[in-house]
């Protein structure tokens, strides 16, 4: 898994968007604890399956800045998002109004520094810590899953 370029990935977005395609932007909250990687997995609020903490684009907000809000909102994540875009992966919404359709994530890495008690979608979601290959077994999207497990913060350690 290579890291995109925030411009390759800012043309990817505007070519999508143009042709009317569904883009999500997402968060891969991870810390270093006791000398090993762990990942943040949270509950989505209908299915309860497990995933990462993702939403709609925001205007005025760069996709690394979407995805650190959304991770705030849906799992009280404070810590700094990285604008390299991990990858991505799809998967149809079986929800809400956009139900049936594709829908198309890219996935950023944030590092925590800090999960608050209070925060806006607090008592509706469970969050755990796991090692990346634990939680990918949790993960029901298999491109998703695999993105997780093959993560290495060591790949983002010199980018901005």
């Amino acid at each position: 898994m290579g890291l995109l370029d925030p411009a390759a990935t800012e043309a990817m977005i505007r070519k999508a968007q143009k042709r009317g395609k569904n883009i999500q932007f997402a968060a891969l909250p991870y810390r270093i604890h006791k000398g090993k990687t762990e990942v943040l997995l949270i509950t989505s609020r209908g299915t309860r399956q497990w995933l990462l903490p993702k939403g709609w684009p925001m205007d005025g907000l760069k996709p690394h800045k979407t995805a650190a809000q959304e991770a705030w909102e849906e799992a009280g994540i404070l810590g700094r998002a990285r604008k390299y875009c991990l990858g991505t992966y799809r998967y149809r919404k079986t929800r809400g109004a956009k139900r049936g359709q594709a829908i198309r994530v890219l996935v950023y890495p944030l590092e925590v520094d800090k999960l608050a008690r209070i925060y806006p979608e607090a008592g509706q979601r469970e969050r755990k810590w796991l090692s990346p290959k634990k939680a990918a077994k949790r993960i029901y999207h298999p491109d998703l899953a695999q993105l997780v497990r093959s993560f290495d913060p060591d790949m983002i350690r010199a980018k901005p």
